[in-house]
């Protein structure tokens, strides 16, 4: 179960959890109304503004489910799909999740510049989710990163906050998330910034361009290496 503070309403992910930044607590686009200053590009929940615009995952057909029983009874779970050589299915991931470290190069654009050019990430990886990317603090330029008030809860990880990310004159509301005190066994993500693909220009994995997971609230990263059906669309909430 996730529970919320602050001022602002549920956004993206931390699939169902969260931490707390230590990065500067001034907002540079507090400026906006500064006369002859550019008016930013506001991006995020409830916004018009053009965002990702790579492949979303396809809806799973209402036919490809199966029944499963467990303690508390029969539930109803999709058919995973039968991943290929070379490729991981969500359903083989774990629940609890778990975090390993990764060494591909991933690059993320906003407002037309890279934010971010690193092979220094760990991803989180849970049953029915895509892997949730999370990159150093120390990767981003000065500035990109600006504290949101509010966060949000994971029953895994413990408390996330929210970071605004800025580049170019674009404004991303609550583009990413932290644990600054993560529970026992998720500590690595204490000095790491997870985003939501869907609001960037784009987000790459060694040079492919991922998809982003559905759902407002969560923030996986979908690439030809992993199959689902994924946790975020319609119907899917008990997945």
């Amino acid at each position: 179960m996730t529970s919320y503070s602050g001022s602002f309403h549920p956004g993206p992910e931390p699939p169902v959890w969260s931490g707390k930044p230590a990065i500067a607590a001034h907002k540079p686009h507090e400026l906006d109304g500064t006369p002859g200053t550019p008016q930013p590009i506001r991006r995020g929940p409830g916004s018009d503004a053009p965002a990702f615009t790579g492949r979303s995952q396809p809806s799973v057909p209402p036919w490809d489910m199966v029944s499963s029983r467990s303690v508390s009874g029969v539930f109803r779970r999709p058919r995973p799909i039968k991943p290929k050589k070379g490729q991981e299915s969500v359903w083989d991931y774990p629940r609890p999740p778990r975090i390993e470290p990764r060494s591909e190069r991933v690059v993320v654009r906003l407002g037309g510049q890279v934010i971010v050019d690193t092979t220094d990430a760990v991803r989180v990886l849970e049953t029915s989710h895509p892997p949730v990317y999370y990159l150093p603090f120390d990767a981003f330029p000065s500035g990109v990163l600006v504290p949101h008030a509010g966060t949000s809860f994971c029953e895994f990880k413990g408390e996330a906050s929210y970071f605004d990310v800025v580049a170019g004159g674009v404004v991303v509301s609550r583009g990413g998330w932290t644990y600054a005190n993560p529970a026992r066994g998720f500590e690595p993500l204490s000095s790491r910034v997870a985003l939501y693909p869907q609001h960037m220009d784009s987000c790459e994995i060694n040079g492919e361009q991922v998809t982003f997971q559905q759902g407002g609230f969560y923030g996986g990263w979908i690439t030809q290496q992993i199959v689902g059906p994924f946790k975020g669309g319609p119907a899917t909430s008990g997945w």
